[in-house]
């Protein structure tokens, strides 16, 4: 048979899903590059687009190419599959929303600048739907009546669009996306709550089967609300996000969520409210060297600017010199209100002092402290004047306390909240976050129900993401190395590539040829690199690539009647027998894809 009917064949080969097992590099659009693009900050993002998986077609805007589509359909088939064994039934919303909806969510104006607003040639307000809680509430409003239609989880694959100020990191933070959402309807809080466990253990299936290394960690719910969440985090020394875990007990939040231990200080005699001369010291490092004391010792004061309806209003919060505050903390107990550090010349408008001298004492705007800073016997405070500072300044009794929070921000051996053992810091990359929702969207927007009694009441609802892109790059983050990517079994695109060295020998195009439709035939996903070129030319793009398994067909080992095979990962060659070689990889592909395996 003839090569290009050898083609022809071939590419009529498809598994159940209607995509095909095998192509050659030849016909494949597959470009790879030498060098890193330019613009390109992270490991993934420089991989992804020199290995051909995609290209920019704007800032924070991508287009997937075949190799990097077939991997995102991967993910997809996983994310699918574990989806509907959880109950889940699959829809799909409009991109495009209608910005009344968004106003009867109140997020219209909370939102944010992310937000894409426009308007069609009637002059109506619409979005692009970063997500989709207000959409899908207003089809639950509409079609769910009785205490008899829940619980019931409808979810989608679809492109969003938050348009962020600094696109980034390619896939990581870009402002078109492909993402995941599925949201719960429950009677009341309690089957709510089996709803959110029945998604938590799908995203562990999930992210198990794509042969990922992840933790759970608390977190918060940010813009979509709700009154608690979790994130899904993938570990890697390249992750933006922080997260807190424990060793011992196995608590685990990310930075913004995790919870500082607190010991209310002792009683302890405490020296009078002193003025003292402190020339220069502007910051807390200084101050401590000038008084020769411990940091912990200071009463760090910072003024913070929100934004309201009623115009901007400040907030003085104090925290212990040694820690440095947590914003998202400080939001949630300014009610949700975004916190932004006053500027030199504001805080010195509103307090009259200049930077490194604010005072609580006697001041005219609310006061937060932290938790530790309130129970602080006493503290060194500034003196509202340039130049001095107040020794012995004690919380609730010098000056007023408003409100005591946990405002700080926890660091690496600090105890455990749960348990006191030191706490650890890795870095991860989120790339799913469940949400419990409540009833934030259901009462503003009348979704209700009928109960057993015949009563109204809200529909309880939750809220379950995963960034898909996303995924892809964290995968690649966690998996690679100086030569490329190293994929998954579950998501690479191809589960191996046949590399034959010379391909004008006939005897060794003729073994490539007949082990592409041995492995195609089994239903084994194959790359024929069938391009004549250069042996090491050929080796570097498979590494580049990242296919799990790579078989290489030359004259000198068919000499021996053997093929090399080698796993990217580990590095591992095992000459095969040529008769035995497709089982051989049939069985490794298939252990790997049993056992979620990384190899």
């Amino acid at each position: 048979m003839s090569r290009n009917n050898n083609h022809s064949r071939a590419a009529l080969k498809l598994n159940i899903m209607g995509e095909t097992l095998g192509e050659r590099v030849s016909t494949y659009l597959s470009p790879t590059l030498k060098e890193d693009p330019s613009e390109a900050e992270v490991v993934s993002h420089k991989l992804m687009i020199r290995a051909g998986l995609i290209r920019k077609l704007s800032s924070g805007i991508y287009n997937f190419l075949p190799m990097g589509l077939r991997s995102l359909w991967k993910l997809e088939r996983i994310i699918r599959a574990e989806m509907n064994r959880a109950g889940a039934k699959e829809v799909l919303l409009p991109c495009v929303q209608p910005g009344e909806l968004w106003r009867e969510s109140g997020r219209w104006d909370h939102y944010g600048n992310e937000l894409l607003r426009f308007k069609d040639r009637h002059d109506h307000d619409y979005v692009f739907g970063p997500t989709h809680e207000e959409v899908i509430t207003d089809i639950i409003r509409r079609e769910i009546r009785s205490f008899r239609d829940m619980p019931l989880n409808l979810y989608q694959i679809q492109t969003k669009f938050r348009d962020e100020i600094r696109p980034r990191f390619g896939l990581m933070r870009g402002r078109e996306f492909i993402m995941k959402d599925a949201y719960s309807f429950d009677i009341d809080d309690i089957e709510a709550d089996l709803s959110y466990r029945a998604m938590y253990r799908a995203y562990e299936s999930i992210f198990r089967k794509c042969g990922l290394d992840f933790a759970v960690v608390e977190a918060d719910s940010g813009p979509i609300g709700g009154s608690y969440s979790h994130e899904f985090m993938v570990l890697a020394d390249t992750g933006e996000d922080a997260l807190v875990s424990c060793p011992s007990c196995g608590y685990a939040a990310n930075l913004e969520k995790a919870q500082l231990k607190h010991y209310p200080a002792e009683p302890a005699k405490t020296s009078e409210l002193t003025k003292i001369h402190t020339p220069n010291c502007t910051d807390v490092p200084t101050l401590a060297k000038f008084l020769d004391i411990p940091r912990s010792s200071i009463l760090k004061s910072m003024l913070f600017e929100t934004q309201t309806f009623d115009g901007p209003q400040y907030v003085l919060a104090v925290i212990p010199g040694h820690r440095e505050i947590n914003l998202i903390k400080l939001k949630n107990a300014l009610g949700g209100l975004i916190p932004v550090l006053a500027s030199p010349e504001k805080a010195q408008e509103i307090t009259g002092v200049v930077k490194g001298y604010v005072t609580p004492l006697n001041s005219k705007v609310r006061i937060i402290a932290d938790q530790v800073a309130a129970s602080m016997p006493a503290g060194v405070v500034g003196a509202g004047e340039k130049d001095y500072h107040y020794t012995g300044a004690k919380p609730g009794i010098d000056f007023k306390i408003d409100g005591v929070f946990d405002l700080a921000t926890t660091e690496e051996g600090d105890p455990c909240p749960q348990c006191d053992c030191p706490v650890v810091i890795k870095r991860g990359i989120e790339v799913g976050h469940v949400f419990k929702l409540g009833v934030k969207y259901s009462i503003p927007m009348g979704a209700s129900f009928a109960k057993v009694d015949g009563q109204d009441a809200p529909i309880v609802m939750g809220c379950y993401g995963i960034g898909v892109g996303r995924t892809l790059a964290a995968s690649i983050e966690q998996n690679h190395d100086r030569d490329g990517i190293i994929w998954p079994m579950a998501l690479s695109p191809f589960q191996v590539v046949l590399l034959p060295l010379e391909v004008q020998n006939e005897e060794v195009t003729s073994v490539a040829e007949s082990l592409f439709d041995g492995l195609t035939d089994l239903g084994v996903e194959t790359l024929l690199d069938d391009r004549d070129l250069r042996p090491g030319h050929k080796f570097k793009d498979a590494d580049l690539l990242g296919i799990p398994l790579k078989v290489t067909i030359s004259k000198k080992n068919l000499a021996a009647n053997r093929l090399e095979l080698k796993h990217r990962r580990t590095g591992e060659v095992i000459m095969l027998p040529v008769d035995r070689a497709k089982e051989k990889v049939l069985d490794l592909v298939k252990e790997a894809m049993e056992r979620g395996s990384t190899s």
